[in-house]
């Protein structure tokens, strides 16, 4: 594993909202910076886990990174409930982010956005609204275009509040695939990062969002990494349902996806996480300005 990086938690002030988060300085300002977006359920921990940290890798391959509380996680503001909450956060995130950026001291620099999971529905959706910053390409696994059809049933049935919290056991057995295919400290190892979701995200992501997936894919002109789960419980998966999302990205000029084996929802936290975040990481280095 790569060394511990110097990683400074940051809350800054953006207009009406507040964005928490940790940043980390790499070496190399050739290359873009990495804004890592998490998914529901998680805070920005999930890229911080010790021996499995994207931001340690990341910084060791010379990036500077930015790894959010999206809108509701931990210090940063919380949204107005709404039907389309993945939208929302990708329009919240749009307009604060050149100001955040510049407050970091990163400003002039493109953007590589790594996203999981409903984070990686929103890393979509702000890709294909950005404004005011460049961005260079984007990285996406955890996500899809179809969920199990019971999930959406399951969700409106959780309680009528903002924040729900899903019980660890649950929530273990959805994110992890099987046995042998992570190591001995996982999946407790995972547990920093534990905490409530809206639950408007999951009403989103298991509906209207999937009606909404294809157009947003057409609309992003930048490089895309998609990996998806061979083990993935809350998407429907297969070879086909992967090549099927990728053919999506119709104005993207290369698109690289992959079905990952022996492996499931949380790929980061698994026997193979080294290498698949080696692999977003080398993707990053390649991209350009768009």
């Amino acid at each position: 594993m790569n060394q511990k990086a110097n990683t400074t938690s940051f809350k800054e002030q953006i207009d009406t909202q507040v964005l928490s988060g940790k940043v980390a300085r790499g070496s190399d300002t050739s290359l873009p910076v990495i804004l890592a977006i998490h998914g529901g359920t998680y805070n920005c921990d999930y890229f911080d886990i010790p021996g499995y940290s994207l931001i340690d890798r990341a910084v060791a391959q010379g990036f500077d990174i930015v790894a959010l509380d999206r809108p509701g996680y931990r210090e940063s503001t919380a949204l107005p409930d709404t039907p389309d909450m993945i939208d929302a956060n990708a329009q919240a995130l749009n307009a604060a982010l050149p100001a955040l950026i510049a407050k970091l001291g990163l400003a002039g620099r493109p953007i590589f956005v790594i996203g999981h999971s409903i984070g990686g529905a929103i890393a979509l959706t702000l890709a294909s609204i950005r404004a005011g910053w460049s961005l260079s390409g984007i990285a996406v696994s955890g996500v899809g275009a179809e969920t199990p059809p019971e999930d959406a049933d399951n969700y409106a049935n959780l309680p009528q509040q903002y924040f729900v919290e899903l019980p660890t056991p649950m929530k273990d057995a959805v994110m992890f695939g099987p046995e042998g295919s992570y190591a001995a400290d996982m999946p407790q190892a995972s547990h920093m990062a534990n905490t409530a979701v809206p639950r408007a995200e999951l009403i989103d992501i298991t509906g209207e969002w999937q009606n909404r997936v294809a157009g947003i894919a057409a609309r992003i002109d930048v490089p895309v990494h998609y990996r998806q789960a061979a083990h993935e419980k809350l998407w429907l998966t297969s070879k086909e349902r992967v090549a099927a999302f990728a053919d999506l990205f119709t104005a993207s000029p290369r698109v690289d996806a992959a079905l990952i084996e022996n492996v499931g929802h949380c790929i980061d936290f698994h026997n193979v996480g080294a290498a698949f975040q080696k692999a977003q990481l080398d993707f990053a280095a390649g991209t350009q300005t768009a």
